[in-house]
């Protein structure tokens, strides 16, 4: 029998529980994110199109590892910006490629400026500018402590 004082895992409020909690935050992120850049584009084609801003001609595993994607779905989304006409693909020796923004490509980024700045005001406004900042460090300590762990590498292969 459990003592008045054990609590009940069962029992748990649900808003307390970290994992129900990111992806709530994750819903409404996305759910943002559309509304604000629109149906052309997913936050995760958006990360790829920085990626390739910040590190132009780079080969698509490692983008992938740099955006935390698979392999398989690196390639799947990288099929679709290029067909979009947002980015080259070329082939280079055994079999990987080499990505690179088109003029297409870095005319949309520049085009999202302003909104991802709104969506950014959007998602924090409601946090005061201290709360902020230690809310983007709390998320950005979390994942790098979890990304060097089995848990933070399966989440990459499993999506």
């Amino acid at each position: 029998m459990e003592s008045p004082t054990t609590p009940n895992p069962l029992s748990l409020d649900l808003y307390d529980q970290p994992g129900h909690l990111i992806r709530r935050a994750q819903q409404i992120a996305a759910l943002l994110f559309r509304e604000v850049l629109g149906p052309d584009v997913t936050p995760v084609q958006y990360a790829i199109l920085r990626m390739l801003q910040e590190s132009p001609g780079i080969d698509q595993v490692t983008l992938a590892r740099l955006v935390a994607l698979d392999n398989s779905t690196t390639a799947d989304i990288a099929a679709r910006l290029e067909s979009k006409g947002w980015i080259h693909r070329e082939l280079l020796p055994r079999r990987q490629r080499r990505l690179s923004l088109t003029t297409e490509g870095e005319a949309m980024l520049a085009a999202f400026v302003p909104n991802v700045y709104e969506l950014q005001q959007r998602m924090l406004s409601a946090l005061e500018p201290e709360e902020q900042a230690e809310f983007k460090r709390l998320l950005r300590k979390f994942v790098q402590l979890h990304d060097s762990t089995e848990a933070g590498e399966q989440a990459v292969i499993n999506g």
